[in-house]
């Protein structure tokens, strides 16, 4: 198997068992997830140190931007709570390779060939370019015996974000939609709340606390004024997005005036005149953000998604994910342009008949040119169904 630096993902044979391998570098999994929305733009890592009798020493994970990596949070735990001589025969396991560079924090790969760990098993090879496979070939060179490529596709997924803002410089899109039945996400006279259950809804609010940011179009924001925040569960508060065109919308909305409107980003047309909510919006911490326009009258979304990804964006970091609470017009629009990574569906047990559709005409008129999934999963929230759908492959 080739990773995408090229590197092998070799196995030694007799090195590394592959079913306990597997088995611990899916337990770093579980531990990298603990970082979710608190370590973007960085990915989500956890680590195990593990003697020659398959117990822990330790395991750590990166737990918030500019703290330590996962890799030397473990290998402090166990320097503090067993001191060096383990760690000479342990093995590390890993599930994103060990950077080789200086950043907020100093190289992993160093610390590892310092502390003289032998053997480290890595899920996947970083994609960042200042990394990219030159943390194994450092290790490997200093006599590491390094495994890659175990559960890589579930590493891969797990910062699935990740990958995808250092190959495109955009977020990762998460489309996400509650329907009826028979595809409605309202009745005729708009009614929505509620399509989907407690439970459902519950784990949206756990998504807008994973994801960097929640983005709706200016229908939604005017049917239902959202907060957009995270209240069921734990964790922190996104980003907020609300695209505003014309910058029509009310400024009484509680996007512009609740105890978090300094999280708020209405998006406007380039040239269009300032909202009636800019002066007050932008007092309270909140921005103004305009875009260009395309030639139909539409705001350019590419440009829109380039700019929130961007070093010099809106935001403190780059934006590395995106989730979209969309209404029909917004969820055709980023059908149509391709923009759509994951798309997130709650079907509910109801029929409502005519009513709003989930989407619009996306120009489809044969059956084999409907929009597939590279990868796609169903379970059951609640009373709900939950469909998953990954545009493209891992």
């Amino acid at each position: 198997m080739a990773t995408e630096s090229g590197l092998a993902a070799d196995v030694h044979p007799g090195s590394v068992d592959d079913a306990a391998s597997a088995q611990w570098i899916q337990h770093c999994l579980a531990l990298a997830q603990r970082g979710a929305g608190h370590v973007s733009p960085n990915p989500m890592v956890g680590a195990v140190l593990v003697d020659t009798g398959g117990s822990v020493l330790a395991e750590g994970w990166h737990a918030e931007y500019g703290n330590a990596h996962a890799e030397a949070a473990a290998i402090r735990r166990a320097l503090n709570t067993h001191g060096p001589e383990p760690l000479r025969d342990a093995t590390l396991y890993v599930n994103l390779e060990p950077c080789s560079h200086h950043g907020k924090t100093p190289p992993c790969s160093n610390l590892i060939i310092e502390t003289g760990i032998p053997r480290v098993v890595v899920g996947t090879v970083d994609p960042y370019p200042e990394v990219a496979g030159r943390g194994i070939e450092r290790m490997r060179a200093h006599g590491v015996d390094v495994t890659v490529g175990v559960e890589e596709e579930a590493c891969k997924r797990l910062n699935e974000a990740f990958f995808h803002h250092v190959e495109t410089g955009r977020p990762l899109l998460t489309l996400k939609i509650a329907q009826t039945l028979d595809g409605r996400i309202a009745t005729t006279t708009g009614h929505s709340q509620w399509i989907s259950g407690p439970e459902a809804r519950t784990k949206v609010h756990q998504w807008r606390a994973d994801l960097d940011g929640v983005l709706v179009g200016r229908g939604t924001a005017a049917a239902d004024d959202p907060r957009l925040t995270v209240r069921h569960v734990d964790g922190p508060q996104p980003h907020r997005l609300v695209i505003d065109r014309t910058g029509a919308l009310s400024p009484e909305l509680q996007l512009f005036t609740d105890d978090h409107a300094a999280a708020t980003i209405a998006v406007i047309g380039a040239e269009r005149a300032a909202p009636a909510y800019a002066e007050a919006l932008t007092a309270r911490g909140g921005q103004i953000l305009r875009i260009p326009e395309t030639p139909e009258g539409h705001l350019d979304l590419h440009a829109l998604l380039a700019h929130l990804g961007a070093p010099d964006g809106p935001t403190d970091r780059p934006l590395q994910s995106l989730l979209v609470e969309a209404g029909p017009g917004l969820a055709t629009a980023l059908f149509r342009q391709d923009l759509v990574d994951r798309f997130f569906c709650f079907i509910a047990p109801k029929v409502v008949g005519t009513g709003m559709p989930s989407v619009r005409d996306l120009g489809i008129r044969q059956m084999d040119a409907a929009r597939t999934f590279a990868d796609a999963c169903w379970t059951t929230v609640g009373d709900d169904l939950l469909f998953q759908g990954y545009m493209r492959a891992v």
